[in-house]
């Protein structure tokens, strides 16, 4: 491998009284070789197999297409099955629970395989291609540093400029809000530079910056290649889009998902991206025929769906002028751009779809009968949207299930590797299984830098993925590996040597009681020939198998839990979400949602200010339109919004609030049915009660916290920043451990109640 570069202390020259009788010396720099590609890694979130139109959509993706027709396409590329485990696994090339990331990075279990981020002894892809002489750069979603680290205190080592980027902007939650996101440049939070009514979505900004990074590069420093991380929002939820994206697909899926879905497959037989004799996969348990929908049902379903494919097209625009703007610089032809999504098309829009997908989070179905009357606000900046079942299984054509899940409709995505320098004519299909582990290990290979057996002085493990260089050159070639196992929320599976067992586990069933299904996927693409009865020994043997690959690998303890349990397991000591008390001095830079204090359970807000003569603004805000709650001044009166997905609590202070220093005070506690019974006191002085309805909910919104201003808004009484000309002394949540173990939920309400009425 190359020799690592000497440090300072080891100069190499002579020194001696003066310079005329020293030698100087200057530590060779460290550059790739003369050939070696720029490299772009461009990454959506949520997309499925069929969703691309190279891959059988009807969705217009002209310019991710285009690298399909002048690129390698392949259709046996598979991933883990949600975000922020696949991109471990892309930027290390080793399996995702070896490094730390078995689910997402919100997550810490308090075990090696789920702390939420990369451990320190394994160097990252742009760490090494950094220390090999490339500019690293990179836009769009991080999700690899556990989040409640993601305030502006740090700790960073987590963050993408100490993970070996040289620049970043973009946001570091899985999710962010397309209008209003949550951005960071480097270890700063930054507001966006314009509003939507100005035009604003935040793919067109990501590209705006990695294509500003990119011109400094190459004007700069022309003779150092580029490593481009391009990560978009799109298509995960929300699903929002420019309104001309979301009108061009007026009425473009009432036919529904039954027929749209058929139509994709067949398309995907015409490309050839299927084998002649793969099946359909039936329907996944839950989702109903179009034709038994009801009218409101459709009509929800087709608009949400409407919205989704607005996301993408737009999205496909973006990619497009990044394209442009590499031939316009003349770095394109030698450019290795690899493209992929992180997972399958998402579950998380429920049978019915969702207008916000926070109810999901907090187990809460939507009420379509209500929500078709906010069906022009789908895809805008009024909806945190979601598709149903019925519409994530067509963007997984023809496979089963969904993201999180380790059938194919989880865990086999599209990929594309384009490099017309590297590997000249294009237009072709790739068909060998290959991992997203496979990526880091490809990449470096093609740029000619070996991987690192020591980093920093940290021995590295071996890479688990292996080059694909071979499959990219010869489409005969074997696969670069014989086995890959999966696991996620406690569904499994392995691949060896074409055949695959897999099994979709039950939440809260033993393991011992999954039952383990067989393909031969070398000819059952789709896995709808089970094989299991008829082959006990081959399932016995790989199961057997799948459990020594779990051992070395680091998959175990077995974890099962939903998103919500694991949020709440995931509060380590020493971080925000641990405590009960927190106090604020603002001005404080924006507070990421985990790092936030939690109300579900009720808790104090209490805020000290000198107040003005005149004036209005915010004192605290949390989440946005869609969900979340805000502490406001306006027309002299301190008003509390409670947003529960779009249905509004509003208590307000009578009188009016005198000039000088002021004390206001939130009291929510909540009741047998959740519900949170809100009292606003000021200068000590109970002055308004509510009830907030229909509930207090655990995980009220991705978007965190603003003091002082916002930065998006949570009701229509105001528009960002709407900044509080006031001084905020302090702002302080008190959040009880838990509702007292002794008290039913009755007796809660009641004494909630009996304070109400001490006014």
């Amino acid at each position: 491998m190359p020799e690592e570069p000497p440090t300072e202390e080891e100069f190499r020259g002579h020194i001696g009284d003066t310079v005329y009788e020293s030698t100087p010396w200057w530590p060779a720099q460290p550059l790739p070789p003369e050939d070696a590609p720029d490299v772009v890694c461009i990454v959506l979130d949520d997309t499925g197999f069929a969703h691309l139109g190279c891959y059988g959509s009807t969705i217009d993706t002209p310019n991710i297409d285009s690298l399909a027709a002048g690129g390698l396409q392949f259709t046996g590329f598979h991933t883990t099955a949600v975000c922020s485990a696949t991109r471990a696994c892309l930027m290390t090339g080793r399996n995702h629970h070896s490094v730390g990331m078995a689910k997402i990075s919100n997550m810490d279990t308090g075990y090696p395989n789920m702390r939420g981020a990369i451990p320190r002894g394994v160097a990252t892809l742009p760490e090494i291609l950094r220390d090999r002489g490339y500019t690293t750069l990179a836009t769009g979603k991080w999700h690899l540093a556990p989040m409640a680290e993601c305030t502006s205190a740090g700790p960073f080592h987590n963050w993408p400029l100490q993970r070996g980027f040289d620049r970043y902007y973009g946001f570091l939650q899985g999710e962010t809000d397309q209008f209003y996101p949550e951005l960071t440049c480097g270890n700063e939070f930054i507001d966006p530079p314009s509003t939507p009514e100005q035009g604003y979505h935040v793919s067109q900004d990501i590209v705006d910056q990695a294509m500003r990074y990119v011109r400094d590069s190459v004007s700069l420093v022309p003779e150092r290649p580029f490593f481009l991380y391009l990560a978009f929002g799109a298509t995960h939820s929300p699903h929002q889009a420019p309104r001309k994206y979301l009108d061009k697909y007026r009425g473009r899926f009432d036919a529904g998902w039954d027929e749209i879905r058929q139509q994709w497959y067949q398309r995907q037989l015409e490309l050839g991206v299927i084998p002649r004799d793969t099946g359909l996969a039936p329907r996944n348990p839950g989702v109903k025929p179009w034709a038994e929908l009801s009218g409101n049902e459709r009509q929800f379903a087709a608009r949400l769906q409407e919205a989704f494919a607005a996301m993408l097209d737009h999205t496909d625009d973006q990619i497009g002028r990044l394209l442009a703007f590499l031939k316009q610089i003349g770095r394109f032809e030698n450019t290795l751009l690899v493209f992929l999504s992180d997972n399958g098309a998402s579950q998380e829009g429920l049978s019915t779809g969702l207008l916000d997908e926070f109810r999901y989070f907090n187990g809460m179905p939507e009420d379509v009968d209500r929500s078709v009357r906010h069906l022009d606000d789908i895809g805008g900046p009024r909806s945190h949207s979601n598709i149903p079942w019925g519409w994530a299984q067509a963007g997984n054509t023809p496979l089963k299930w969904y993201k999180q899940n380790t059938h194919g409709g989880g865990v086999r995505d599209p990929f594309i590797v384009h490099w017309p320098a590297g590997l000249g004519q294009g237009g072709q299909l790739r068909r060998q299984f290959c991992h997203a582990i496979d990526l880091a290990p490809t990449i470096l290979d093609l740029a000619g830098i070996e991987a690192p057996d020591s980093y920093r002085g940290i021995r590295q493990t071996p890479m688990h993925g292996a080059s694909l260089a071979q499959c990219l050159r010869d489409e005969a070639a074997a696969p670069a590996r014989e086995t890959q196992y999966f696991e996620m929320f406690g569904h499994r599976g392995l691949w060896s040597k074409g055949w695959k067992v897999v099994t979709h586990h039950r939440r809260g069933a033993g393991f011992e009681d999954d039952d383990w299904e067989l393909y031969k996927l070398s000819e059952d693409f789709s896995e709808c020939r089970n094989l299991a009865a008829e082959q006990p020994r081959r399932v016995k043997e790989m199961v057997a198998h799948w459990w020594r690959e779990a051992r070395q690998h680091g998959v175990l303890p077995l974890d099962d839990r939903g998103a919500k349990d694991l949020f709440r397991a995931a509060v380590r000591p020493g971080l925000p979400g641990g405590r009960r008390r927190f106090v604020y001095f603002p001005p404080v830079s924006h507070i990421v949602s985990d790092g936030c204090p939690q109300l579900s359970r009720g808790g104090t807000i209490t805020v000290e200010a000198r107040h003005p003569a005149e004036g209005a603004g915010i004192l605290v805000a949390r989440g946005d339109i869609n969900s979340g709650f805000v502490l406001y001044v306006k027309n002299k009166c301190v008003h509390f919004d409670y947003n529960c997905f779009h249905e509004h609590t509003l208590v307000s202070t009578d009188p009016v609030l005198e000039a000088g220093d002021v004390t206001v005070e939130i009291q929510i506690e909540r009741g047998s049915q959740r519900e949170g019974y809100v009292r606003l006191a000021v200068n000590g002085d109970l002055s308004a009660s509510g009830v907030i309805r229909p509930r207090l909910v655990p995980m009220i919104s991705s978007r965190g916290m603003d003091l002082g201003r916002s930065t998006a808004p949570v009701c229509d009484a105001y528009q960002p920043p709407f900044a509080y000309p006031g001084t905020i002394h302090s702002v302080t949540f008190d959040i009880p451990a838990s509702r007292d173990p002794n008290a039913s939920s009755a007796e809660t309400t009641t004494r909630a109640r009996a304070a109400m009425g001490r006014q």
